[in-house]
């Protein structure tokens, strides 16, 4: 599963050829040996779990680079390389 991103100690990784979550924009966000999955486009959590402080941060990125998010799904989907995207600020 490619990193597309790192910051704070949190791993952002992302792939769509997957048995759950089948069809929707999503990522994982993994830090330290918690780990959950978000939806791309709302930000909303699907399965698992982070820290408190974690979610709070990985939420914030997603919103602010949701675009290169579901750009990067459509990549993958298109059996592309996904780009990096920028740490959270």
């Amino acid at each position: 599963m490619p990193t597309v991103s790192q910051f704070l100690g949190i791993q952002i990784r992302m792939f769509f050829n997957e048995d759950i979550h089948q069809g929707r924009p999503h990522f994982h966000a993994v830090y330290a040996d918690a780990a959950a999955v978000f939806d791309a486009s709302d930000s909303s959590r699907l399965a698992g779990e982070l820290p408190l402080r974690a979610e709070r941060l990985v939420r914030r990125w997603a919103k602010a680079h949701r675009r290169e998010l579901l750009e990067n799904w459509e990549r993958a989907r298109s059996g592309l390389d996904l780009q990096p995207i920028e740490p959270l600020k």
